[in-house]
């Protein structure tokens, strides 16, 4: 009787990988490629693996498939034209999956991942470009909105004051001691002149 069949999958084995593929560049170990960069006369080597480099960028995958058998063990790449930085942070992400760069390397790093055309820091870039899109877009509309509100309170601050002097005018005109002040007494106009010509 046949059994059925089950999926065995591994969550962490991708991430097992990638991180064991990346002491192994970092040790220089079984690494097949030397990338030379050159920016404005800053140069810099690095060392890493083709099929790293072949499956997540296809700029290097077209390199390396057309390449002619070469002397040695180690194929050499030229890139002109890219910053040593910034092919360093291309090189941590394609083998960690992460990089941290400052916010003004990102448009950088697009640019990089285009030239190289990889698709996934492609992505990643642009997805943060557009979350930090996003939060000065927020941050700008709450500016708004509280420049707003002061303008307001700005705009109505002598209502209270208005109605406070029309108070204090009408307090003067009718005197406490006025029956028109006080016309829940009952007491009729009549009644003061009344108690003054008594005196007369």
């Amino acid at each position: 009787m046949e059994s059925n069949p089950v999926l065995l999958e591994s969550k962490s084995s991708p991430m097992n990988l990638l991180h064991e593929m990346h002491q192994l560049r970092l040790l220089g170990h079984l690494c097949d490629v030397t990338v030379s960069v050159e920016y404005q006369g800053v140069r810099a080597e690095f060392v890493a693996h083709k099929a790293v480099l072949a499956a997540t960028s296809k700029f290097f995958k077209e390199v390396f498939l057309n390449e002619k058998a070469v002397d040695g063990p180690r194929s050499n790449v030229f890139l002109n034209e890219v910053q040593v930085a910034d092919f360093a942070s291309f090189l941590e992400f394609v083998y960690t999956a992460k990089v941290e760069v400052e916010e003004d390397r990102v448009q950088r790093m697009l640019e990089i991942a285009e030239k190289l055309k990889c698709l996934d820091l492609s992505e990643t870039c642009f997805q943060l470009k557009k979350q930090m899109l996003e939060s000065v877009l927020l941050e700008l509309q709450n500016f708004s909105e509280s420049q707003n509100s002061e303008e307001e309170g700005a705009a109505h601050p002598n209502v209270l004051p208005e109605s406070k002097a029309a108070a204090v005018a009408e307090a003067e005109r009718d005197p406490p001691d006025s029956p028109v002040a006080r016309p829940s007494l009952g007491a009729s106009p009549e009644v003061p002149a009344a108690k003054s010509r008594e005196k007369m």
